[in-house]
């Protein structure tokens, strides 16, 4: 079953402006600040979601849709797949329902998010990356029986996301184009839809790496590809295709995609430590390496900065311009 058969773009907006006092009250409202640079391609302003109180934008989807559920549908407790951040968001909203809250997580996660989803109470199955890849296209996994929340095609998820869109038009009115990572897609469709309800000629790009770059892929063939994917400290984007659920919206929603290297995406996570002492993650870096590079276009550029947990191993060789 897909729950997103037949949401349109502007069924999708409607659904974020009812998220937004669901939000509210788990997910901060985050600042949107101008990069300092002495010149460039663009005018750059970043929407800080590594700021959330889990380091990550999945807070705000993970509160939209477990508040929208009745409560005796949560009495068994809830499961996710994730590969640490959404497992954070879900955990930390069931942590303040009161429920139980299991994760299938994929082999070699990193070490910081496992102990987040741990540390907020939240149980874990690790299991092969195919298996993990299954449970999402499944929406569920055999021998957990809570409410399942998906952590991209659902359409609350996406209207929690989409909040993101609504305060960065609040705080920029004349944004010309946002970037954001590209993971699922849940982040993009929904942030693409509230925006582009009001404002539409607002250009939307999805920021990949080039390790793995399903809907740049998708996009040049016309439907969702098999790609090669190359696992890297950018864990948290890149699939190995794109879902077939999400498809219809993205491509109604996305503009246009830009690829970026390990190498740039290093380089904007250095940037704003440095210049905004400000931690990034490598997908969370992603869209600002994109605008650094010019391939997000020119004029008033947000970026959507993802999200912020990062393993200090990793971070530390980052610092010193190596690759992890």
């Amino acid at each position: 079953m897909n729950p997103l058969r037949d949401l349109t773009p502007a069924a999708l907006a409607e659904l974020t402006d009812q998220a937004v006092e669901r939000v509210a009250g788990y997910a901060l409202r985050t600042p949107l600040v101008r990069l300092p640079l002495e010149s460039g391609p663009a005018e750059i302003y970043c929407k800080l979601e590594c700021l959330q109180p889990i380091g990550s934008f999945k807070l705000r989807g993970a509160a939209s849709a477990l508040s929208a559920v009745p409560r005796a549908e949560l009495q068994q407790g809830v499961v996710t797949a994730s590969a640490g951040n959404m497992a954070q968001g879900v955990a930390w909203v069931a942590r303040e329902l009161g429920v139980p809250c299991d994760v299938v997580i994929p082999e070699g996660a990193p070490d910081n998010k496992r102990q987040a989803i741990e540390r907020l109470g939240g149980r874990l199955t690790e299991v092969p990356y195919a298996t993990w890849w299954k449970t999402l296209e499944e929406r569920g996994f055999d021998g957990l029986d809570g409410y399942f929340v998906h952590p991209v095609c659902d359409p609350a998820v996406i209207a929690g996301n989409g909040t993101i869109g609504l305060e960065i038009l609040e705080d920029l009115p004349d944004v010309q184009t946002v970037v954001v990572p590209y993971g699922g897609g849940g982040l993009i469709t929904g942030i693409a839809s509230a925006i582009k309800a009001r404002r539409p000629d607002v250009r939307v790009i999805a920021a990949e790496v080039e390790t793995a770059a399903p809907l740049t892929a998708a996009m040049a063939a016309g439907e969702p590809v098999p790609i090669e994917h190359t696992r890297s400290f950018v864990d948290g984007i890149g699939g190995k295709t794109v879902l077939e659920d999400m498809w219809p919206l993205v491509q109604t929603l996305v503009d246009a995609t830009a690829v970026v290297s390990l190498e740039q995406i290093g380089a904007a996570m250095r940037m704003l430590l440095g210049r905004c002492h400000i931690l990034a993650e490598g997908a969370g870096a992603a869209s600002l390496a994109a605008a650094l590079t010019g391939k997000a276009a020119l004029g008033k550029v947000a970026c959507v900065i993802s999200g912020g947990n990062v393993d200090l191993p990793v971070l530390a060789k980052i610092l010193r311009a190596e690759l992890p």
